[in-house]
């Protein structure tokens, strides 16, 4: 096991995401750098449109039904899945929250939106819809905190999952040759200046991710 490739996850994965890694050469070790903390917050000043830039801003909002008569805009395949399991119609979907706004400003511009966020989010969306005079307001649901960690042991590759996690784990750590795969452009992002090794995932989602290093190291 002395050869076997040491990889970071900064987050924990499933069970089923872990079989993936089911080869003896991947030493997988798993430390959640980010918290999420769903927040309570009244249904009020709700606009026609509902947006949803993340998995977290869902489970945050599940709990009230009455919103599932809203039409519902959101950025990644496994939001809208949530969204649609639970009763929520996903009339536009798209993988990246940038290209979402364009959308939503080129054909969806008389509209009017309320977008469900965290504490810690991304400017590319209501940067756009404020730039085009977007009809929308925004509702903080969840909050991210960093939890910091300081990584003791050899790791030849590190998982990131979110701009959040690739901040929480630089406060503690700094990245020399390790090989950082991304699941997405906004992540890469973030690693720009401090990591020289950075493969994306050819799809967002975790299971892309896996399949990368799983490839790269073939």
């Amino acid at each position: 096991m002395s050869n076997s490739i040491n990889i970071l996850s900064t987050k924990t994965l499933l069970q089923s995401q872990k079989q993936l890694f089911f080869d003896k050469k991947f030493c997988v070790t798993e430390k959640d750098f980010i918290q999420i903390k769903n927040k309570d917050f009244e249904v009020k000043q709700i606009n026609d449109n509902l947006i949803f830039s993340s998995q977290n801003a869902v489970e945050s909002v599940l709990k009230y039904p009455e919103l599932k008569s809203k039409s519902v805009f959101c950025v990644g395949l496994k939001t809208k899945k949530i969204l649609e399991k639970n009763g929520f119609k996903v009339l536009v979907y798209n993988e990246y929250a940038a290209d979402l706004a364009e959308i939503i400003t080129s054909i969806y511009n008389d509209e009017s939106f309320t977008f469900f966020c965290g504490n810690i989010r991304r400017d590319e969306l209501p940067n756009v819809l404020t730039k085009n005079n977007i009809t929308f307001n925004e509702i903080t649901v969840y909050e991210t905190n960093l939890k910091p960690y300081k990584v003791e042991h050899k790791i030849d590759a590190l998982l990131f999952f979110s701009p959040s996690a690739v901040n929480s784990f630089l406060e503690s750590n700094i990245i020399t040759n390790e090989i950082c795969f991304c699941i997405g452009t906004t992540t890469a992002k973030a690693l720009e200046n401090k990591a020289k090794n950075i493969v994306i995932a050819s799809q967002p989602s975790v299971e892309n991710v896996i399949t990368e290093v799983i490839k790269y190291y073939k």
